[in-house]
């Protein structure tokens, strides 16, 4: 991949997490922002677009980050089935302690466990979705690393706004980090040239 498709990357990734986020932060202060007049607004869209866009750059530092670790997997354990199994593993355990621990720190007396379990298991259904997009769009091994990137790496990347436990901030930080994380597994594959049709040329 080229410099020029490393910035374009770089720019479209950061547009897509800024625009994602900001419209998702601008609609949960939308009762603060349409009480001030227009230039509340406009500041305070202002405010949402920057803070998504830098989580935008952490969720672009988590997904080179990942690249590296995969790479690195791939050469200790020299089989893609074991480092496979091994991705399994660890996504069955994040999905398990996003709504374990969440629940053991921040759960009040008498509070259910299931209202914890939302979260978790839709981003588990979101990256099943999209890792079967991008194995139908390049291969059937790259299902598990597609979904070990959007659960665990997404969630390592939300940990701040999880100890927070502020719903307002757990969307605010994650609208910006999945879209750009998303953004980043789809159209990397069309960059580098390495999906079906590519292959097939």
């Amino acid at each position: 991949m080229n410099s020029r498709k490393v910035v374009f990357l770089f720019w479209s990734t950061l547009l897509v997490g800024s625009i994602s986020g900001g419209i998702v932060g601008s609609f949960l202060n939308s009762s603060r922002l349409l009480e001030g007049g227009f230039a509340n607004f406009f500041w305070g869209a202002t405010w949402a677009i920057g803070i998504s866009a830098a989580f935008s750059l952490i969720a672009q530092m988590g997904f080179f980050a990942y690249l590296t670790l995969h790479r690195f997997g791939l050469g200790i354990f020299k089989s893609v089935r074991l480092w496979n199994r091994i991705q399994v593993v660890i996504i069955a355990f994040v999905v398990f302690d996003l709504f374990y621990l969440r629940y053991m720190a921040f759960a009040e007396e008498g509070e259910s466990i299931w209202s914890y379990m939302i979260i978790p298991v839709l981003l588990l259904v979101y990256g099943l979705v999209i890792a079967a997009i991008k194995a139908k769009a390049t291969n059937r091994q790259a299902f598990i690393p597609a979904l070990f990137f959007i659960v665990v790496v997404t969630s390592i990347e939300w940990v701040p706004a999880l100890t927070a436990n502020d719903p307002k901030w757990l969307w605010i930080y994650f609208a910006p980090l999945l879209a750009a994380n998303t953004w980043q597994l789809l159209i990397l594959h069309r960059l580098t040239g390495t999906g079906n049709e590519a292959a097939k040329t």
